[in-house]
């Protein structure tokens, strides 16, 4: 968290501009960069997770109040007259081998909208659009290298201090 708020407050310093864009997360609380339409909004809440839970939760709340209604109860009846009676044992796992693929035949799942929210950064920052496809680059180039080169103190201090708690 500490590196996040060193490098944002740097990004601050660079690109003046950019600290109307800076908002904090309704929920969390930690400060964030959004997109300048969005500049002055006090209800957003952060790409780190918050937004998604947000999401998640009022679409349960829709669900819930959709099937209490007598249009969704009946629906709801519906779907669980389809269902099989009977009960159903699990089925037995396949006989043939998982096929298995070396450490370096793995892609890492990057996170949809983690990517989406840094292409936005990264444009506000460089001044030019700047694709998905360049981030995931980006993001690949930096991941294969290795990470026990020479740090400058700082960073060494922010490894340690993130490593665990205090």
């Amino acid at each position: 968290m500490l590196q996040y708020y060193l490098l944002l407050r740097s990004v601050l310093r660079a690109k003046p501009h950019l600290r109307r864009s800076l908002t904090r997360c309704r929920h969390c609380g930690i400060f964030f960069l959004t997109h300048p339409r969005n500049a002055g909004r006090q209800d957003l809440r952060c790409p780190f997770g918050c937004r998604e839970a947000h999401r998640k939760q009022a679409s349960a709340q829709r669900s819930a109040a959709y099937y209490r209604e007598p249009k969704g109860r009946s629906k709801k009846s519906q779907f669980n007259q389809r269902r099989p009676r009977q009960y159903c044992p699990p089925t037995e796992p396949s006989l043939l081998p998982a096929r298995r693929r070396g450490r370096r035949g793995r892609r890492p799942k990057w996170n949809r909208p983690m990517v989406r929210y840094v292409c936005m950064i990264a444009t506000l920052i460089e001044n030019r659009p700047i694709s998905a496809g360049q981030v995931l680059g980006i993001l690949r180039r930096k991941l294969r290298q290795h990470t026990f080169a020479s740090r400058h103190r700082i960073d060494q201090t922010l490894a340690r201090l993130n490593r665990g708690p205090p």
